[in-house]
């Protein structure tokens, strides 16, 4: 990490030493206070009720940290430094940085080379795929969160190379791009001899219309050789042995497709994505255990619609959002093991742990200027979720709540 941050910024130093670089810096922040209308959380530390987790809310894949979602409580959701530097008429370069986060603390970290107006080649650290992962900033967000298949399936950033031509006029435009990513962890250094391939396409028509698609397969992140540190996880039930574990490699994919309508005050947006699950929920690990997913081509689907009307200072915003982590109801037991603790024996605690989730979004905005939202804005949101990601505590009978209440104060300048 360290070496690729160093060899980047020697990189721009060097190209502004031939020319003089015209070079921008914008700040976001944003504090949040969250309220989880569920209280029983404080107690009840783990999702679903069962081994695997798959619900997270914004926190850590498959544990019980469920932050940003508190029970209750204020902080500082982002704080995050961007700049951008034109280097020459052809290069330039992103940085962008998050002190308020974990290590590593680089998000973006990126070169342009466009040598005329309809191509260029990206190369460094970006988010390769997705409609609100990779081309709605976060101050352009309209909810305090992205969605569930947002978080899950294309959130992420990855090292490597996306070359992008264009076409088209006003009437109708479009960009297709093809790219090469280390499929890596998100930010991380890369272990694994394979690499992601990427394709994406987004067009335009006139003002209003916005849609595209796209597409990544990759496989594990981790180098997967017997005897080098990597070990095959086991599955419930009569799962694959360890050799057709390491044949499978992990392998990952995801699809997607999204449209956009923006006209006068309305907004409407909609994306959908599936894919195997693969090293999103590891079955090659770096240690002997438990494979976190419960089927070698264990796949997930979601999508969300959002809808938005804005007058003057003032927007109002909803949002439905599915995420199911099982589509196709795979496993390698006997029974269904999110309804069931034997073949026709009901859990006993009255739970059905089926992992499709939804929420419910509604919200209102309030800018304090009309003519640009995200340069300063307070956002009210009231998540209602699904009843089935929480256990129930001893003495509850049934699936438990987790609705929250999210206020959030932004500021971008």
């Amino acid at each position: 990490m360290k070496k690729f941050r160093l060899a980047l910024v020697a990189a721009m130093v060097a190209a502004g030493a031939a020319q003089a670089q015209d070079v921008k810096v914008n700040a976001l922040f944003i504090a949040w206070y969250t309220q989880m209308m569920d209280n029983s959380l404080r107690l009840n530390g783990t999702p679903t009720g069962q081994t695997l987790s798959y619900y997270s809310l914004g926190g850590t894949k498959g544990t019980s940290a469920f932050s940003p979602y508190n029970e209750n409580g204020f902080s500082v959701r982002r704080a995050e430094i961007y700049v951008s530097a034109k280097i020459t008429d052809e290069i330039s370069g992103n940085l962008m940085l998050d002190p308020n986060q974990p290590a590593p603390l680089l998000f973006d970290a990126f070169l342009t080379w466009k040598p005329v107006s309809m191509f260029e080649i990206r190369v460094g650290q970006f988010k390769p795929i997705g409609y609100e992962a990779s081309l709605v900033a976060a101050p352009d967000l309209l909810f305090t969160d992205r969605g569930q298949v947002v978080r899950y399936g294309t959130d992420y950033r990855d090292r490597g190379l996306l070359a992008t031509v264009g076409f088209g006029d006003k009437v109708f435009s479009g960009r297709v791009g093809l790219g090469v990513f280390n499929g890596s962890t998100d930010r991380q250094n890369e272990n694994n001899a394979q690499k992601d391939f990427v394709l994406r396409a987004d067009f335009k028509i006139g003002t209003d219309h916005m849609l595209g698609a796209y597409g990544q397969q990759g496989s594990t992140n981790l180098a997967d050789k017997t005897g080098s540190g990597v070990a095959a996880g086991t599955f419930t039930g009569t799962g694959p042995n360890a050799a057709e574990v390491f044949d499978a490699k992990d392998k990952t994919s995801t699809y997607g497709a999204y449209y956009v309508f923006n006209h006068g005050p309305f907004h409407v947006d909609a994306e959908a994505t599936t894919g195997l699950l693969g090293r999103r929920n590891a079955s090659l690990l770096p240690a002997a255990g438990a494979a976190k997913r419960q089927h070698l081509d264990q796949k997930f689907l979601g999508y969300y619609l959002t809808g938005a009307y804005t007058l003057g200072q003032h927007m109002v915003r909803a949002r439905y959002d599915f995420m199911n982590y099982n589509q196709g109801d795979k496993w390698y037991t006997a029974y269904n093991p999110y309804k069931e603790s034997a073949p026709g024996v009901a859990r006993t605690d009255g739970g059905d742990y089926s992992p499709k989730y939804r929420e419910i979004t509604v919200g209102y905005t309030f800018a304090f200027k009309a003519d640009s939202f995200r340069k300063a804005n307070v956002k009210f949101d009231y998540i209602f979720r699904s009843k089935n990601f929480l256990a129930p505590l001893v003495g509850q009978v049934g699936e438990q709540g987790g609705d929250s209440l999210v206020g959030a104060f932004q500021v971008y300048f």
